[in-house]
């Protein structure tokens, strides 16, 4: 099992620009479930996550909702879902860099789980999830806020996501919500491959693939999109 020392939490906390209170949170925080005791279930940082996920959407809705007074309630959406997407997490996380932090068993690390999106991603909100915890609300959307700073001069050509597109066009049809369902997953644990399948009621069901299982419903609602002619190939280039 790969291990960091103290000293290199210490370290972390100081990139963060956040001391801790509870130090023992930050280090739960980077905590991977490879690296958890057998016989202690909640000793990794997937509670931590859930929680940072939420302390991460509400900041996030906050800074826009402050900073475009102007904005529609779609383009507020789409912005939103290109701050809080995986891919961007995980590169606040690299920013951080949280990979040389993150305690994950030998095999996971040698399978380069240091770089792998999904876990720099779910670190990066249970770092945010510690930092609530540790000194609340103001002191994680403060986190939040100085970190995503930059990535607000994305968001003028931030395209709308399949599944966002998607849910607009059947609403504009006056259709019930798209409903996602995850067909199979295959592959070894480290490199799953999601089918996923979207239903839109009165219309023939798409399928797409994808490493996890949000890719894989953007891929079918982007088939669906493409097929019915709401998008054109170009749109997603």
């Amino acid at each position: 099992m790969a291990k960091r020392r103290i000293s290199d939490v210490g370290v972390l906390a100081e990139r963060l620009g956040h001391q801790f209170n509870k130090p023992a949170l930050l280090t739960l925080a980077l905590t991977h479930a490879s690296a958890r005791p057998g016989s202690k279930p909640n000793e990794d940082n997937e509670r931590l996550e859930f929680l940072g996920d939420r302390v991460l959407g509400l900041s996030i809705a906050q800074l826009l909702s402050e900073r475009y007074p102007e904005a529609s309630e779609g383009e507020l959406a789409r912005w939103f879902n290109h701050l809080v997407r995986t891919e961007t997490c995980a590169e606040a996380g690299q920013s951080w860099q949280l990979g040389d932090f993150i305690l994950m068993s030998g095999g996971e690390a040698g399978s380069g789980g240091r770089r792998k999106k999904t876990i720099l991603a779910n670190a990066c909100e249970a770092v945010l999830g510690a930092v609530f915890s540790d000194a609340g609300y103001d002191a994680a959307r403060e986190l939040v806020w100085r970190t995503w700073a930059p990535y607000l001069a994305e968001l003028k050509e931030a395209a709308p996501d399949a599944k966002s597109v998607l849910q607009e066009w059947a609403q504009g049809r006056q259709l019930p919500l798209p409903n996602y369902i995850e067909v199979s997953r295959e592959g070894p644990d480290h490199a799953p491959l999601f089918t996923a399948e979207v239903h839109v009621e009165g219309v023939a069901p798409e399928r797409g693939e994808g490493l996890n299982k949000r890719a894989a419903e953007q891929a079918a609602a982007l088939a669906m999109l493409l097929r019915e002619g709401v998008w054109q190939a170009s749109a997603n280039d």
